[in-house]
């Protein structure tokens, strides 16, 4: 399956964020590659609004395994100040796929 999310990273961070994501912990490049996360992309428009996209076989099943990792604690803590609008969630409780309407194969 396809899943495409969105999250609004905070106007203040945009460049942190980038940061951060330039240099992913191998320990986390390894977590989500062995819940099952494939092809997993992030885009982020100049305003901050963050386009998610990845491919699995299950997206609840590999978003409850990610919970499973204790490196995701660790950088869930980190990356959760990253956004707004959570609620108090972490960013990866927040993200909620879109409806697919179209794609072309």
């Amino acid at each position: 399956m396809r899943v495409c999310f969105l999250l609004k990273v905070r106007d203040n961070m945009l460049e942190e964020y980038k940061v951060r994501h330039a240099a992913v912990w191998p320990e986390m490049l390894d977590a989500l590659r062995r819940t099952g996360w494939k092809n997993y992309s992030l885009f982020m428009r100049k305003d901050g609004l963050l386009v998610g996209y990845l491919e699995c076989e299950d997206f609840k099943k590999c978003c409850d395994d990610m919970q499973l990792e204790p490196i995701n604690a660790v950088w869930q803590k980190q990356m959760t100040s990253f956004f707004e609008a959570l609620g108090g969630a972490a960013a990866d409780e927040s993200m909620i796929p879109l409806a697919e309407v179209f794609h072309l194969d």
